[in-house]
């Protein structure tokens, strides 16, 4: 398997030596500065390929091999395949990217919000810094900021007097910092900042929209789509909902083994596949990572590797260091060598390491970072990673 690294272009505080430093050879990148529904060029793809591979020309090699991602417009979830020139301009994107040898794009279908989380700095017992999804403080915001139409509907009384009680605790400060967690986009996000009355009109356009209708639009959207990729060699990947649950009153569908297993059976090209996320999927406790990635093996094009640690409400969950929390990621890379080792070369999963704590040099006061893509915790979960797939290797 591959090395794979995030990076958000020439923006992001972790440079390219650090990536050369920690390992990798493979760079996870997208266009951020592109608006949404807008197709890319080959010149634009072309500029970010010059920065990655051939700007530092005396340096260890790097590759940009993996696009994560291209956002999918937001009509095209309400509308699926009437939303014809949104996709295709993605398809448009799609063929700039394959005309310059990029052939894996990872994308996701979470419609209004794309990842959620209620915390970015929560510490944990060491010291480090971890993100972090409370139930009871996502359901104040729903409850109580956001005051959605019938959101009580979606709550034990228990939560809602616990959501009551914190907002009641909450100063403006803390009342903006949730805003802006939650509705104004996280790094990587592929969805819009939103202001609270901005994210109410959105919930409101999707109203009538409900797991078959939103899972019948990915389709179209698929069907629409997969033919192209398939005659240019091109993996989709598709991101888990992160996380792996309805959120906000709206469909999630692409939470579990069966939801991956409906959209492959509905569209069985060869370039449908799935992002192996195992933080997302690990959140629930139903899904089963280690069948998954053996029965899945041939459709993952891409992997995600982190750990998530669910809390005593079954709930609420915090990143977990890459080893630990509630993924058996050794039997996960276990399967995933077993897959990787049936193919050819050129066609070897990518992989990186998700979501690392911030922790030590990188809890400066003056050290800018990306919530949950600082270099230190990332370093320290590539280098977890690496051994386990060195002892794997051994031991085979």
């Amino acid at each position: 398997m591959r090395e794979g690294w995030r990076w958000y272009g020439p923006d992001d505080p972790v440079s390219l030596d650090d990536i050369r430093q920690a390992g990798a050879s493979d760079v996870v990148s997208s266009l951020h500065q592109i608006p949404i529904g807008r197709a890319w060029t080959v010149a634009e793809v072309e500029e970010r390929i010059a920065i990655i591979e051939r700007s530092q020309p005396h340096r260890t090699p790097l590759r940009w091999s993996v696009v994560e991602s291209i956002p999918i417009p937001d009509d095209v979830k309400r509308m699926g395949g009437r939303a014809r020139e949104s996709i295709a301009a993605w398809i448009a994107s799609m063929e700039a990217l394959a005309a310059c040898g990029i052939r894996t794009i990872c994308y996701n279908f979470m419609p209004v919000v794309d990842w959620c989380r209620t915390d970015l700095e929560w510490e944990l017992p060491n010291g480090a810094r971890a993100l972090r999804f409370d139930y009871p403080r996502f359901a104040a915001f729903e409850l109580h900021i956001l005051e959605r139409p019938g959101a009580e509907a979606d709550y034990p009384p228990e939560i809602r007097a616990q959501a009551r009680a914190l907002y009641e605790s909450f100063s403006p400060e803390d009342i903006e910092y949730l805003v802006m967690v939650i509705a104004s986009a996280l790094p990587g996000s592929t969805t819009e900042p939103m202001t609270i009355p901005r994210f109410r009109e959105k919930l409101r356009e999707y109203e009538g929209i409900d797991e078959a209708v939103l899972r019948r639009h990915l389709v179209e959207f698929l069907q629409a789509v997969c033919p192209r990729a398939d005659e240019l060699g091109v993996r989709l990947t598709l991101h888990p909902d992160d996380p792996p649950r309805p959120l906000f009153g709206l469909p999630r569908i692409a939470k579990s083994e069966a939801d991956y297993q409906a959209l492959f059976d509905a569209v069985p090209n060869r370039s449908n596949g799935i992002c192996f996320c195992t933080g997302s999927l690990g959140v629930s406790a139903a899904n089963d990572l280690v069948g998954m990635a053996e029965r899945f093996g041939p459709r993952i094009g891409f992997a995600h590797l982190r750990a998530t640690k669910r809390e005593g409400d079954g709930l609420s969950f915090f990143e977990a260091d890459h080893l630990d929390g509630d993924v058996d990621m050794v039997g996960v890379l276990g399967k995933l060598l077993a897959e990787n080792a049936r193919r050819s070369e050129g066609d070897a999963i990518i992989f990186r390491p998700d979501h690392g704590h911030r922790m030590l040099d990188d809890l400066a006061a003056t050290k800018r970072t990306n919530p949950g893509y600082t270099a230190i915790g990332r370093l320290r979960g590539l280098a977890e990673l690496r051994g386990v797939i060195r002892a794997l290797e051994y031991s085979r």
